[in-house]
C-alpha cells in the first residue's frame, strides 16, 4: 500500500468510533445512528454513495458498493457491526468510551469487537480512492446495527428487506479471524474462521402447584426447573466433527508434527496443548444455563419458574440438539427458542480461503494459518439467507501475552496500534487479490 496516511486513519477511525457510545443492552435499547453517520461520511469522502437504512428509528445500517473491474465476477461482502456490549466504567483502567491512545494501544469498548475492523474497512477504501485502485470484483460494504442482540434491526433486516443491495454477493468476510494466537511455545497461529456453531437461546418454563412454603409440595416448579437445568449443565455432549473442525485438527496436528488420530479427539486436543483451545469448544454441541427467575416471596412456592440457556449446535446436528433438550428437560419443563440461527460451514479449499491465507503469510511469514470454527456466531448467519458464504477475517498481529479472545466482551478491551497497521496491510492485500 503506497499511501501511508492509511496507518494514521485506521487509528483515528478506531478511536473516533469507540467514543461514539453504541451500547446494545438488548430489547431495542441502542442507538447506532451516530456511528452509522460517521462511517457513511467517511465513505462519501472516498467517492462512494452509502445508503442509511433503518427498521427502527436510530437503529441505522450503512451499505455501499465499490464497483470492480470485472463485471462478470461474483461480488464480495465486507461487513462489520457498529454496536457493542455494555461496559461498566468503574471496572475499567481507562474509560470504556474514551477511545484513548496510550502507550501504543487504543483503549475502549469495541476495540476488538469490532470497531477496529470497521476502521480498517474505512481506511482501506479511502486509501484506494486516493490511489485510484479498483478491486477485481465488486465489494459491498455493510456496517450493521444490532449484531450484539438479535440482529433483527441489522443484518436480519438487510437480508430480508434489502436483498437487492447484495446482488451478486457469493462470499463475505467479517469478524473473528486472522488474529495472532500465541501457543506459549514460540509458535504463532493465525486462525481464519470457516464455520460457526448455530445459536439456540432457550427459555425453559417449569410449572407446578403454587402453595405455602411450609407445606409438603411434590409439584414444586422451582425444584422441577432446578433438576432440569442441573441435567443440562452436567450433560456430556457426544463428539461431532464438522468438515471445518476436521480440517482445523488436521492442520494443527501437521503444525505440531502430531499424527492426526480423529478416533480419539480428546487425546489429540491434549497433545495440541494451548492450541487445542482453538478447537475444543467446537467438537460438540453445548448448552449452558445462564439465567434464573422464580418466586416473589420466601414463604410462597411459585406456580412457575423460568430459566434461560445459551445453547450452540454444530452444522448438521440441530435435530440431535432438539431431541437432547427434550430428554434433559423432561415431562415437567417446557422449552422454546427465544432466538435461533443456523450453523454455518465454509469451504477451506476455496480460492478465497487461499487468498486470505496468502495475505496473512505475506506480512506474517513466521505464522501458521489454520482454519477454525467459531464457537459463537456473527452477522454471517443472517447474510447466509442470501446465499453468501461467510468467513471470519479481521486481521491483527498481536504481541505475546495479549489475550485477544478474553477481551471480547471483557474489561479493558484494547487493541495495539501496530495490530491495526498490520490489519490494514493484510486487508488491503487480500481485497486487491480477492
Amino acid at each position: 500500500m503506497a499511501d501511508e496516511r492509511v496507518l494514521d486513519e485506521v487509528v483515528t477511525f478506531t478511536s473516533d468510533l469507540i467514543r461514539i457510545d453504541t451500547t446494545n443492552r438488548g430489547g431495542g435499547d441502542c442507538q447506532e445512528r451516530p456511528a452509522a453517520e460517521y462511517a457513511a461520511a467517511r465513505l462519501a469522502e472516498a467517492g462512494l454513495e452509502p445508503v442509511l437504512l433503518e427498521r427502527t428509528p436510530g437503529r441505522t445500517n450503512v451499505v455501499a458498493r465499490l464497483e470492480g473491474t470485472d463485471p462478470s465476477a461474483d461480488a464480495l461482502l465486507v461487513h462489520g457491526h457498529l454496536d457493542v456490549v455494555p461496559a461498566e466504567a468503574a471496572d475499567w483502567s481507562v474509560h470504556p468510551f474514551s477511545g484513548e491512545v496510550r502507550d501504543g494501544v487504543v483503549w475502549g469498548r469495541g476495540a476488538v469487537d469490532m470497531k477496529n475492523m470497521d476502521a480498517m474497512i474505512l481506511a482501506v477504501v479511502r486509501a484506494w480512492a486516493r490511489e485510484g485502485v479498483r478491486p477485481r470484483r465488486d465489494v459491498v460494504i455493510a456496517f450493521t446495527a444490532d449484531e450484539e442482540a438479535s440482529a433483527e434491526d441489522g443484518s436480519g433486516f438487510l437480508a430480508d428487506r434489502h436483498a437487492h443491495l447484495f446482488e451478486g454477493c457469493t462470499e463475505g468476510i467479517s469478524e473473528s479471524g486472522a488474529f495472532t494466537f500465541h501457543d506459549g511455545e514460540g509458535r504463532q497461529l493465525y486462525p481464519i474462521a470457516a464455520g460457526e456453531r448455530g445459536t439456540a437461546w432457550l427459555k425453559l418454563t417449569a410449572r407446578g402447584r403454587a402453595g405455602h412454603g411450609s407445606k409438603v409440595n411434590r409439584e414444586n416448579a422451582v425444584t422441577r426447573l432446578a433438576a432440569a437445568i442441573t441435567r443440562i449443565g452436567e450433560h456430556e455432549w457426544p463428539l461431532r466433527l464438522t468438515p471445518t473442525v476436521r480440517a482445523a485438527l488436521t492442520e494443527l496436528a501437521a503444525v505440531y508434527g502430531i499424527e492426526t488420530d480423529l478416533t480419539d479427539v480428546d487425546a489429540l486436543l491434549d497433545k495440541l496443548g494451548t492450541a487445542g483451545k482453538l478447537v475444543e469448544s467446537t467438537v460438540r454441541n453445548s448448552a449452558n444455563p445462564t439465567m434464573l427467575d422464580a418466586g416473589y416471596k420466601i414463604n410462597v412456592i411459585p406456580g412457575e419458574a423460568v430459566a434461560h440457556v445459551d445453547g450452540r449446535y454444530l452444522s448438521g446436528v440441530e435435530d440431535e440438539f432438539r431431541a437432547t433438550m427434550d430428554l434433559l428437560t423432561g415431562p415437567d419443563v417446557d422449552w422454546e427458542f427465544q432466538h435461533r440461527e443456523v450453523a454455518l460451514q465454509a469451504p477451506v479449499d476455496s480460492p478465497t480461503f487461499a487468498r486470505m491465507r496468502a495475505a496473512v503469510e505475506a506480512f506474517a511469514p513466521e505464522g501458521h494459518v489454520v482454519p477454525y470454527c467459531m464457537s459463537g456466531g456473527t452477522d454471517a448467519k443472517q447474510f447466509s439467507r442470501l446465499g453468501i458464504t461467510g468467513y471470519g477475517f479481521a486481521p491483527l498481529k498481536l504481541p505475546e501475552g495479549f489475550d485477544y479472545q478474553a477481551l471480547f466482551h471483557g474489561v479493558d478491551e484494547r487493541v495495539p496500534v501496530e495490530a491495526l497497521h498490520f490489519g490494514v496491510h493484510v486487508l488491503d492485500r487480500f481485497l486487491r487479490t480477492a
